[in-house]
């Protein structure tokens, strides 16, 4: 019996394109004993390429393969099929599209529109819940609506600052004080983020934010211990037991997320029975509050000073490297990486045959 074919998508026109490589390097090791993987990596500049070596995809660069460019078209006659260019020659067939994608053009939306006028399955969220998990700003506005607790937020458009900064700072330093934290609204892994004390600072942290997006944001700095849940499912989403990280660095940043191995990890988190009850009763309402499907990892803040919870972020492609908390929640949890990559999968599968039970024409 032939393997199910899986085209796992890695790289991205993205700042987290290092990022995940390493995760789909994580994921394809897990899937080559079940599937039929066909990776294909997005080079910074948009151009596909595939396949590529599993062994390869951690180094991978569009220079090794400039050979082998492929596409996907957004045609259900397609069915699925890669393409090599420039000829359009039917390369393969692929039944399932996994992206292991982070940030722009992968985890907001824009990729699984692909797949949606394609018509076929991939794994995570749709459309509607990727762009809106990918948009902090628009997040945090669900999350309220949803009655989630969330810290206290102001956004600016890059504009707004580039054109009136100094009233910019004057109301951050009247709404939200010091310390807070300064993030490209629309990028994940901690890119761009800063913490800041001051207002010269905060001046520049605003500028290093706007490098990578139009968009910020800036949060009201707690004191707060840091954790994570992570969800799997469609209609009825499973969570894991939560996790705590205690950051390396004086927070969870880039490179203490990817490069220095300094950061503890604790698994399962040192909660209370209730605490962990409500974490997950949270993480939950967050997954369902922006319509997400297949996975999810939530995070949360709790409050040193009067132990409160606290939604952080929704992330709807989380890291799959080899220290990320998403595999390792799950592993703890009961569900080992490859059991899991093969939830994920099949949860495609279903969710595709979900959608395909919609009328897509008017009948009397």
């Amino acid at each position: 019996m032939s393997k199910l074919k899986v085209a796992l998508i890695f790289g991205g026109r993205s700042g987290e394109h290092e990022v995940s490589r390493n995760s789909a390097y994580t994921v394809a090791q897990s899937l080559k004993q079940n599937y039929d993987v066909f990776p294909m990596g997005i080079a910074k500049g948009g151009q596909w390429y595939g396949p590529i070596p599993i062994a390869e995809i951690p180094t991978f660069t569009p220079e090794k393969f400039s050979e082998y460019k492929v596409t996907v078209l957004p045609h259900p006659a397609a069915n699925g099929t890669i393409y090599s260019l420039p000829n359009l020659k039917p390369l393969t067939k692929a039944e399932v599209f996994f992206p292991v994608l982070h940030g722009t053009f992968g985890e907001d939306g824009t990729i699984q529109g692909l797949f949606e006028l394609a018509q076929v399955p991939y794994v995570g969220a749709g459309v509607l819940a990727s762009s809106a998990g990918m948009d902090k700003v628009i997040m945090k506005n669900l999350f309220a609506q949803a009655g989630l607790p969330q810290v206290p937020f102001l956004s600016f458009l890059r504009q707004e600052i580039e054109k009136n900064s100094q009233a910019i700072l004057e109301k951050i330093e009247t709404n939200l004080g010091y310390p807070c934290f300064v993030k490209p609204a629309n990028l994940g892994s901690s890119v761009g983020i800063s913490k800041v004390s001051n207002r010269e600072q905060l001046k520049t942290a605003l500028f290093t934010a706007a490098r990578y997006d139009r968009k910020i944001i800036i949060e009201k700095g707690v004191e707060a211990r840091e954790f994570e849940i992570s969800v799997l499912g469609n209609n009825e989403p499973l969570v894991s037991l939560p996790g705590e990280i205690v950051p390396g660095n004086e927070f969870y940043d880039y490179h203490a997320k990817y490069i220095n191995d300094n950061s503890t990890l604790y698994i399962p988190a040192r909660l209370e029975d209730e605490q962990i009850k409500e974490m997950q009763k949270l993480a939950l309402k967050a997954f369902k509050a922006i319509d997400c499907s297949g996975l999810s990892r939530v995070d949360f803040f709790i409050t040193k000073d009067t132990q409160e919870i606290l939604v952080n972020e929704i992330n709807t492609l989380p890291g799959f490297t080899s220290i990320s908390m998403y595999p390792k929640l799950w592993e703890y949890s009961g569900i080992p990486l490859e059991e899991l990559t093969s939830r994920l999968v099949r949860l495609a599968l279903d969710h595709f045959k979900e959608k395909n039970k919609n009328v897509t024409s008017y009948e009397l």
